[in-house]
């Protein structure tokens, strides 16, 4: 199950109390005091790890809670120290203060650690008050309490290219034939309900790239209004660098205008906002081998005034499927040459 998004509540352990204690020994007549000082309570701190892929672990587990420090003892002795929790996320998550909606962090690399709660501090025992005028303080302090937070995690995955298009454009066939990602494919519409990462690498050893592509849910007009799926997808193609528009040519898609199914999405990215709409793009037209010619030629024509990439492709057949590879290559690293 895939989970991008959760709540979640921490609570950093409280320091312990300090003692007032006494000393009490044979040949000792005046024992002073001897109270010691309470432990440190636990710190809570969040970890980027590249072991999760998903926030299923806080969905069902939103409460996370350090130890409490020890309190002191006589003899001096002080409290141990509560034991720190840390909490691993996925590489690509957003911390978010819960009441605020201030983002914390944004964890962009693996194994990036903060404090998310910070431990309270252990009281002092009745030693620390004593003086020379005040030989036998019976004052000692209570343990200041941990930090109590409540965030809102999201996930935003990490990809180089995004796709975009309608329902059953070819997204899912595109990243299944160009990458060894092997998401859920069928010929009805929303059969991707989650998003899929697949990893794609042109050239020959030893000069190989690769790069990242990221397939996202099919969105149909009014998607931001919570139409089908809504955009609750599109955060992960913010961090992308590069937009692969696909539109469907074939008149198996129902729809008779592949420019207005351009211009539909497009207003959908400009809609959810977050600079979607501005990124670069290409526009690839899908299952050229059962196309409408006559859509062919007006989708081309109107990427070409819109002076964008255009390519032809079918993921059935493999036409156009390297040209358009070693494109996304050269627009994500222009040194790349073929």
């Amino acid at each position: 199950m895939f989970i991008d998004e959760a709540k979640i509540h921490v609570k950093a352990g409280d320091g312990g109390n300090g003692c007032m204690a006494f000393r009490r020994e044979k040949f000792v007549p005046r024992g002073g005091p001897s109270g010691g000082d309470g432990g440190r309570g636990g710190d809570v701190f969040m970890e980027s790890s590249e072991r999760h892929n998903t926030l299923i672990h806080f969905r069902y587990n939103p409460e996370h809670k350090a130890q409490r420090g020890e309190h002191g003892m006589g003899s001096n002795c002080t409290g141990q120290d509560g034991r720190s929790i840390t909490l691993q996320v996925p590489v690509g998550t957003a911390l978010y203060d819960l009441e605020s909606g201030e983002l914390v962090h944004d964890f962009q690399q693996p194994d990036e650690r903060i404090i998310v709660a910070k431990g309270g501090r252990g009281g002092r025992g009745n030693q620390h008050f004593a003086t020379s005028t005040h030989q036998a303080p019976r004052e000692h302090e209570l343990g200041r309490p941990g930090e109590e937070r409540s965030y809102r995690l999201e996930l935003k995955l990490l990809a180089d290219v995004g796709l975009v298009g309608f329902p059953n454009a070819g997204k899912s066939t595109l990243i299944s034939r160009i990458s060894a990602a092997r998401p859920k494919i069928a010929d009805y519409p929303f059969t991707t309900l989650e998003p899929n990462l697949g990893v794609v690498t042109v050239g020959d050893e030893p000069d190989t790239e690769s790069y990242v592509v990221a397939d996202v849910p099919g969105l149909i007009e009014g998607a931001h209004l919570g139409h089908g799926l809504g955009t609750q997808f599109l955060r992960h193609i913010e961090r992308t660098r590069l937009l692969v528009h696909l539109v469907d040519v074939s008149d198996a898609s129902g729809r008779p205008d592949p420019v207005a199914d351009f211009k539909v999405i497009n207003n959908e990215l400009a809609s959810f906002g977050n600079g979607l709409d501005e990124k670069p793009m290409i526009v690839a037209a899908t299952k050229v081998d059962a196309a409408n010619p006559e859509k062919l030629k007006k989708l081309s024509a109107h990427a070409k005034r819109r002076k964008l990439e255009f390519y032809a492709i079918s993921a059935v057949t493999g036409d156009g499927i390297d040209e358009l590879k070693w494109a996304l290559a050269r627009r994500l690293r222009p040194a790349i040459v073929r």
